[in-house]
């Protein structure tokens, strides 16, 4: 009778223990629809075309979760690029959370809202307001997921970079009311191929007209240019570009490595010869390939995993 209901109970927590697919689908509402300074456009709605890694009118901001086989309590909120004016979600999103996944990190892809002047009363601060709020997040669940809320990182591609960037530097910025004290601050950075200037002579000027307007302030330029914004309390980074980037120039990770320097924030830069823009994991027969063994190389180096 004993074994019965032992067999018994085993079955029951197999019924209903969530398999691993199922975990890994979790696509996390985390303003619960609140979402500061919205508003509401019922013709506004999201278009989700995957099979061309787009993802453009982001109305609802997510977290999706890619929870490794063996954690080693390291998150990161993983930030798709696309010029402000889409998420190429796939290849800069879930792509990277698998390889995230495979060094026992919990990723998190965000699926942030895009700046628009019909869905925001400030586009400018729409995209920063849902990474600080992922961060939050994250760090008051962490129990959840078995994180450390002290190794918690972001990465960010071109654009996404820009917001990881802006994060960083401008985690503080209180952009909507927060009840706790819960930091925005993630503790390192990793930035690949990112804008990181608004500045006229380094910006990709698509990403800085949809994010601060067509005729933006001086004031508005220098507070979105993060190497301006850089202190001696900035994460650490690991940034990578390649030379030959046609699209956002290299002259963006020099300006914010520079900038690390100057203020003594540990960093380490990786120039290719070549890989142009948006090699994502790394394009084959190019020196970017190479990125990604370097970034985990940095990661161990720094104890941000074992």
């Amino acid at each position: 009778m004993k074994n019965y209901f032992n067999k018994l109970a085993l079955i029951l927590v197999l019924l209903t223990k969530p398999a691993l697919s199922q975990v890994q689908n979790t696509e996390i509402d985390f303003w619960n629809s609140d979402i500061p300074g919205a508003i509401e456009t019922k013709a506004f709605n999201e278009v989700n075309d995957t099979l061309l890694d787009k993802v453009k009118q982001v109305k609802i901001p997510t977290l999706k979760v890619f929870i490794p086989e063996n954690s080693n309590g390291t998150a990161m909120v993983i930030c798709p690029g696309g010029g402000y004016a889409l998420l190429a979600i796939k290849r800069a999103g879930y792509d990277v959370a698998e390889w995230l996944n495979t060094m026992g990190i919990t990723a998190f892809v965000l699926k942030y809202r895009l700046p628009n002047d019909a869905i925001m009363q400030d586009k400018s601060i729409g995209p920063l307001q849902d990474a600080q709020a992922s961060i939050r997040y994250i760090r008051r669940h962490a129990e959840t997921w078995k994180i450390n809320t002290q190794k918690v990182g972001v990465i960010g591609f071109s654009a996404g970079g820009h917001l990881a960037a802006t994060l960083a530097t401008r985690s503080a910025d209180s952009t909507y009311s927060v009840k706790d004290s819960i930091s925005a601050k993630p503790n390192f950075s990793v930035l690949i191929y990112p804008v990181i200037s608004m500045q006229e002579d380094k910006t990709h000027k698509g990403s800085r007209r949809r994010l601060l307007g067509s005729n933006p302030s001086k004031v508005l330029i220098e507070s979105f240019s993060n190497e301006m914004q850089v202190d001696s309390l900035t994460p650490p980074a690991f940034i990578a570009h390649a030379t030959d980037d046609e699209d956002v120039s290299v002259e963006n990770s020099l300006a914010y490595y520079q900038a690390l320097r100057k203020n003594n924030v540990p960093t380490e830069l990786h120039l290719f010869q070549d890989g142009g823009h948006a090699f994502f994991l790394g394009r084959k027969d190019t020196t970017s390939l190479y990125w990604t063994t370097y970034c985990e190389a940095w990661l161990r180096s720094n104890h941000y995993i074992n």
